[in-house]
């Protein structure tokens, strides 16, 4: 055991530890170095078999592979008055408590002092940040394990540019050294915009994301990969991936247009958030977007044949599913009828039966109403008839926000096909098929959704096996960027797919 009372650990450039003595030497091993990178950088538990997996997947015995690493990396962090390394039957964590550690530290110092830090200071960030994460270590673990470092070396990519912002805008840096920095934020980020530094934390409904942000959000727009296959009805559908790594699927949902949803206030933050580190596969279903209108066939059946095409097509064999809102459904039905491909599920917003087979009288009423309001008011422009549907879903938006998903919905599908989509959700019913899905499940549900009550989560969560509910506290159905919410619900999404090994 290392007996030196103080303890920083190094996860930019090469990992390594250092007491009070000095620096400690690490095992020989690049599994156990890895698994001690990945402990200390997530700073959370995990499941002893999905280790075993990420890093010693074997036909040996990764168990006693795991315990031997514990025990090499007991030696380098635990002290005399102090276990550092964690583990239970089930579990295994670090213990970071008065722990260094560079990059946790460094966010921490930039999130809350950003408008304090001199030139200097921001310098001394932007040289650390420049340092790849864990290096050295690629190849240590399984695609998980590469995913997720990746997606880590791109977290800092773009803590390094906003630095590189800082100083170039900073009102302490001079017009030469600023010119500096500005050519290298141009150099590693050439789509990046000089403005002032953002706030560290969203304020309210009209704050936005900042322009590193858009600008990563204009490359993945650039990047995505837009094709077409048919269904065996012969409805063809639009598709698109961006991204490298373990696939993603998202089930399609009200509305969606994968030339124009990307880059959007409502969708872009969340699709790119989702998108980091994997390959992430979305589609349009028939009827909207880049796909057939025009369609004979517009039911739940056909929406769950529209998956299956599009899975074929990729050649996709084990995947995540992602369904939001009657997606939810979608997804449910597709996880029960291929039980090997869905490794993970992951349904926000969603319900398993149709507002047919709840409503009452003065319900079927006012669904009626609005029916007719959709086939004679969709396509003019007052945006009067499609802020029925945007108020119920994101009653918590911004007004810019709202009339942009008014203006989206019209851009999106034909006023026939918005009153034949309603109808198809309102039959929708997926009850005896909860109890048949496998995959591991997590059902996220706004507690104040006016347009799906949290009921309908607590429903399927509960009738799935093992199913896990997480509330969100908002009213919207489509979760914002700027609410506590979605960034609650983000990494619980991050945290599940990584958990499941998905």
């Amino acid at each position: 055991m290392s007996d030196g009372s103080e303890i920083n650990i190094s996860v930019l450039g090469e990992l390594t530890v250092r007491n009070g003595h000095g620096q400690v030497e690490l095992p020989a091993s690049r599994k156990a170095r890895a698994l001690l990178g990945f402990l200390v950088t997530t700073d959370r538990p995990h499941r002893r078999e999905r280790l075993c997996e990420m890093f010693w997947d074997l036909p040996d015995d990764p168990k006693a592979a795991l315990r031997w690493a514990l025990s090499k990396l007991r030696k380098v962090v635990d002290t005399p008055d102090r276990s550092r390394i964690i583990a239970d039957r089930e579990r295994v964590r670090f213990d970071g408590a008065g722990v260094a550690v560079d990059l946790r530290d460094l966010r921490h110092w930039l999130k809350t002092e950003p408008d304090m830090l001199s030139p200097g200071q921001l310098e001394s960030a932007s040289a650390a940040l420049g340092e790849v994460v864990l290096d050295g270590l690629d190849g240590a673990g399984d695609d998980a394990f590469g995913s997720w470092l990746m997606t880590e070396r791109q977290d800092v990519l773009a803590d390094r540019v906003e630095v590189l912002r800082r100083l170039a805008v900073h009102r302490e840096t001079s017009p030469g050294a600023a010119r500096k920095w500005q050519r290298l934020l141009q150099e590693i980020d050439p789509d990046a915009e000089l403005t002032e530094p953002p706030r560290a934390e969203p304020q309210g409904p009209d704050s936005a994301p900042n322009a590193s942000d858009h600008a990563n959000l204009r490359a993945h727009l650039r990047e995505q990969r837009i094709g077409f296959c048919n269904v065996r009805d012969g409805t063809k559908i639009a598709f698109a991936t961006v991204g490298q790594g373990p696939p993603l699927v998202k089930a399609a949902n009200w509305l969606t247009h994968i030339e124009h949803d990307w880059n959007t206030p409502i969708w872009g933050a969340c699709f790119a958030e989702i998108a980091r580190g994997r390959t992430f596969v979305r589609y349009d279903e028939r009827g909207c977007g880049l796909s057939d209108w025009n369609v004979a066939t517009l039911d739940f059946d056909a929406f769950v044949a529209d998956l299956e095409a599009v899975v074929e097509t990729l050649g996709l064999e084990r995947f995540p599913l992602l369904g939001i809102s009657q997606g939810a459904a979608v997804s449910i039905e597709y996880a029960a009828r291929h039980p090997n491909r869905v490794s993970g599920l992951i349904l926000i917003g969603g319900y398993a039966s149709g507002w047919r087979h709840h409503a009452n009288v003065e319900e079927m009423a006012r669904r009626e109403a609005v029916r007719q309001l959709t086939e004679v008011g969709w396509g003019t422009d007052n945006p009067a008839y499609r802020h029925i549907f945007s108020q119920t879903f994101m009653p918590g938006a911004a007004p810019g926000d709202l009339d942009w998903f008014d203006e989206f919905q019209r851009l999106t599908t034909s006023a026939a096909n918005a009153a034949r989509f309603q109808d198809a959700f309102g039959d929708i019913d997926v009850r005896d098929r909860l109890a048949h899905v496998k995959a591991p499940t997590i059902v996220l549900h706004s507690t104040g959704d006016q347009r799906i009550p949290i009921e309908q989560g607590r429903l399927i969560a509960s009738a799935i096996p093992g199913g896990r509910f997480v509330p969100l506290k908002s009213q919207n159905h489509v979760l914002v960027d700027y609410e506590p919410a979605w960034r609650s619900c983000m990494a619980q999404c991050r945290e599940f797919l990584l958990e499941v090994g998905a």
